[in-house]
């Protein structure tokens, strides 16, 4: 069982100090901000409802950015599970930015500082970071999911965790323009619904459920892996930490609540290797392979997969 951290944030290799202003912004875009929108999408839908055309936008962005999440940031840029061309390696690294979860180079620090720590000191959002259960297990759930981004007095240096990304110039230049695919993230379900009803209020409706609303949605469904999936689930494979598999998050964040698998074997572009674990970023993964736009996919080995499957039987990991 892993050792549990004594306090939320240790000062580990490869951590930069952040100011209080930054951490400020973060409690507001990333934490107050979803909040409100989801609080308001209730209020809306009780009184009037939602048309199936801001339905439609909403969960065209949606798809977008969970596929930018999953596939691009994930996948590609942390994980490094496939390549692919530049064409598509830029569009997906587009597509995670949509997400507004933050430049593709500090996202994937972040997650390469998570699995170094996963769940130990170190960790940024390990949900055990403040203790076993009752009251310490909420308050650390409630890290995991956002707490983290306000508390936090250190994030990850990019130039410690991401060189190879950092060496990269369409990933510099995309971490560049980060604020102008933040706000495109907002203007593209507005000009499409504007477009759609030829008026200024689908635009506006639009702009609430296609951007606020989805963003919000996004960032809390992508923010279960950290919470939920390393407190609950099924734990199938043998890792030194509490990753486990959530059916629900799976399907939501398109194969990314298969976090077992993907803690025990982190570059496998498959996280859903077991019998009825649909892995859609998966699936969309082989497709571009399949067409020649991916290459070098590393596939999970059937033989390693049956021994760490094996092991895991011999010694349950919990």
């Amino acid at each position: 069982m892993p050792a549990r951290p004594n306090r939320p944030e240790p000062v580990a290799a490869g951590m930069v100090a952040i100011s209080t202003g930054r951490r400020n912004a973060y409690l507001v875009v990333l934490v107050v901000l979803p909040v409100l929108a989801l609080a308001a999408a209730v209020v809306v839908v009780w009184g009037r409802g939602i048309g199936a055309r801001d339905v439609v936008i909403a969960g065209v962005m949606y798809v977008i950015s969970i596929f930018g999440i999953s596939v691009g940031y994930h996948r590609l840029l942390t994980h490094r599970s496939f390549k692919c061309r530049r064409p598509l390696r830029v569009g997906l690294a587009v597509a995670g930015g949509l997400a507004l979860e933050g430049p593709a180079t500090l996202w994937a620090a972040e997650h390469r500082r998570h699995h170094k720590y996963a769940d130990r000191p170190g960790d940024p959002h390990s949900p055990w970071a403040y203790g076993d259960g009752g009251l310490a297990l909420l308050r650390g759930l409630l890290h995991a999911q956002v707490g983290w981004f306000y508390t936090a007095r250190h994030r990850s240096s990019r130039r410690h965790w991401v060189p190879d990304l950092l060496a990269d110039p369409d990933i510099r230049r995309l971490d560049a323009a980060y604020p102008a695919v933040a706000a495109l993230s907002f203007l593209l379900p507005a000009a499409a619904g504007g477009l759609w009803s030829m008026s200024w209020s689908g635009a506006l409706t639009a702009l609430f459920w296609g951007g606020l609303v989805r963003y919000a949605v996004v960032h809390h469904v992508t923010w279960s892996v950290n919470s939920i999936a390393h407190t609950f689930g099924r734990r199938d494979f043998a890792t030194r930490d509490r990753s486990a598999n959530v059916r629900w998050v799976a399907l939501l964040t398109f194969g990314e609540g298969w976090h077992n698998w993907h803690h025990a074997e982190p570059a496998c572009a498959r996280h859903g290797v077991l019998k009825g674990q649909f892995d859609a970023s998966a699936r969309l993964i082989r497709c571009f392979e399949q067409v020649g736009w991916a290459h070098d996919v590393r596939w999970p080995d059937p033989a390693r997969l049956a021994a760490r499957l094996e092991d895991a039987r011999a010694g349950p990991a919990g």
